[in-house]
């Protein structure tokens, strides 16, 4: 047994392994212990279609692995904007043996050390031969190896704690007089950017009882680490079209391609794009979603603009846009937004 004044719980998350014939053989892994083979396969499945699938598909791709991605529903990155999602589908589809709305039902292994994955899809079932099957899909907070549901703790439906804006565990709507979370075991982002920002405000909160700070998870941005790469901030379309009904505005959208541009014209690309979501009477940016080369550091201009309230114009007029770079993408696209 072991007591503290104050315990903060980062227990964290694990990979989701579906309950399916073979799930236990060797040959079969999480992103936990992907990366810890002995050997390059040569063969690569990997089950799922999110960010996890994504990023190692391209890892192993580019070593020269042949990777086949099952996806059980019709398209990869589903949670992104749908105009990057249905891009990208296209882009892995082209680099990778994609195989959409597909399931994999069961894992048998094979005398040579391989493994025969049974993939069911439209056309019906077929074996497919690989060296190594990676799971990626999903994760669950570890919630259940802590005893919290026991503790009487709060949880979501999906087995996260439940906390406050100060990070402070909750029981019966309450918080716990020194507990606290942070992390995947209480976020819904599972991110380790804003399980960073979390343990700052726990850290303050721990040393300034007097003065507790709130987490800010407004505008919590997200990568995809792939070819090519994807980053997002804020509403897609979607969830901006179901604000602006909800709150009687209009939204805009603006998409401006890298080739638009003088960097992206040099580097000869037909991929990359900008999307941005605005309103249309305030010019408030509600949604950045990017595709394509440095992703990640282009949407980051973005992200700044959203956190400290810089309306799509002032963003794009306020200030100088170095010639000939590729930020020039997002400079473009504010200005193509048909606002008021």
């Amino acid at each position: 047994m072991v007591t503290a004044d104050q315990v903060v719980i980062a227990a964290g998350s694990r990979a989701v392994l579906p309950e399916i014939p073979g799930i236990s053989l060797p040959q079969v892994h999480t992103s936990d212990t992907v990366m810890r083979l002995e050997d390059r396969p040569r063969r690569l499945l990997i089950v799922g279609g999110g960010y996890i699938a994504a990023e190692f598909a391209h890892v192993f791709g580019s070593f020269g692995t042949e990777v086949t991605i099952a996806v059980r529903s019709g398209s990869m990155l589903r949670q992104l904007d749908e105009t990057v999602s249905e891009a990208f589908t296209g882009h892995a589809a082209r680099q990778w043996d994609l195989r959409l709305d597909t399931d994999v039902t069961g894992i048998a292994a094979n005398d040579d050390g391989s493994v025969t994955a049974r993939l069911s899809g439209a056309d019906g079932a077929v074996d497919l031969e690989v060296d190594v099957v990676l799971m990626a899909v999903g994760r669950t907070p570890n919630t259940d190896r802590l005893g919290a549901a026991d503790a009487g703790l709060d949880l979501h439906d999906d087995g996260r704690l439940a906390v406050d804006e100060y990070q402070r565990v909750l029981r019966d709507g309450r918080p716990v007089e020194g507990l606290w979370s942070l992390g995947d075991v209480s976020s819904d982002h599972q991110l380790k950017h804003v399980a960073n920002h979390e343990a700052r405000i726990v850290a303050h909160n721990l040393l300034h009882p007097e003065a507790l700070r709130a987490s800010d998870h407004r505008f919590v941005p997200s990568a995809v680490f792939s070819h090519p790469q994807a980053a997002s901030v804020g509403m897609t379309e979607e969830e901006a079209l179901l604000h602006a009904e909800a709150s009687g505005t209009t939204i805009v959208t603006a998409v401006q391609h890298y080739g638009s541009t003088a960097y992206g014209w040099a580097m000869e690309d037909t991929q990359g794009f900008a999307k941005i979501i605005a309103e249309r009477s305030t010019g408030r940016i509600l949604g950045a979603h990017i595709l394509g080369h440095e992703a990640s550091m282009l949407v980051q201009p973005l992200i700044q603009a959203m956190s400290f309230g810089l309306d799509a114009h002032a963003m794009a007029r306020g200030q100088y846009w170095i010639h000939p770079a590729l930020t020039e993408v997002v400079e473009n696209a504010l200005l193509n937004l048909a606002l008021d």
